[in-house]
């Protein structure tokens, strides 16, 4: 089996510039990916190369392809979609209103959403079954933080709880 020449790498930018992109570049992998390359411009096999930023020849050569057709955005990872959401948008818009919306106890059942209250209400209204780390994942991803808030009894007095503040009751 006969090896051919390396790919060419195209020289628009220099061995010196990728250095410099790379300790400047936050994705460590891309940082990688361009020190790799430098390398190989400086005339290190591209074996020698690809070991020394922790990938093999044939991944080298593969980043060398995009490079050379993309630039520096071609040695980024691609987005991956990743699974798609059981709520579509709408739905998720709708659950974000009716938790935007608060509690009535005698409608809802409960004084405060628990991850198992929306887990329930979200099978209920949209037939979608969720657990509870998923579901802490969907309130997040739209926007809301998991905070609770202070509990506060039906029959508070608030002019009595002014009054027994620190401060309020009138001098003796």
């Amino acid at each position: 089996m006969t090896v051919g020449a390396p790919l060419a790498i195209r020289t628009d930018l220099e061995a010196a510039d990728l250095r410099r992109l790379a300790r400047r570049e936050s994705d460590g992998r891309v940082a990688a990916r361009l020190i790799a390359l430098a390398n190989a411009l400086d005339g290190m096999s591209r074996e020698a190369a690809a070991r020394a930023a922790g990938m093999d020849r044939q991944t080298l050569r593969d980043w060398v392809i995009r490079f050379n057709a993309e630039g520096i955005d071609g040695l980024r990872d691609a987005p991956r979609p990743g699974r798609p959401a059981r709520m579509t948008d709408g739905q998720q818009a709708a659950f974000k209103a009716l938790i935007l919306r608060g509690l009535d106890p005698e409608r809802d059942g409960v004084s405060a959403w628990r991850v198992v209250d929306l887990c329930r209400l979200a099978e209920e209204r949209f037939g979608v079954v969720y657990r509870k780390g998923g579901m802490l994942r969907l309130v997040k991803s739209l926007g809301l933080s998991w905070q609770k808030t202070r509990p506060r009894h039906p029959l508070t007095d608030t002019t009595a709880q002014r009054r027994f503040q620190k401060g309020a009751l009138p001098p003796r």
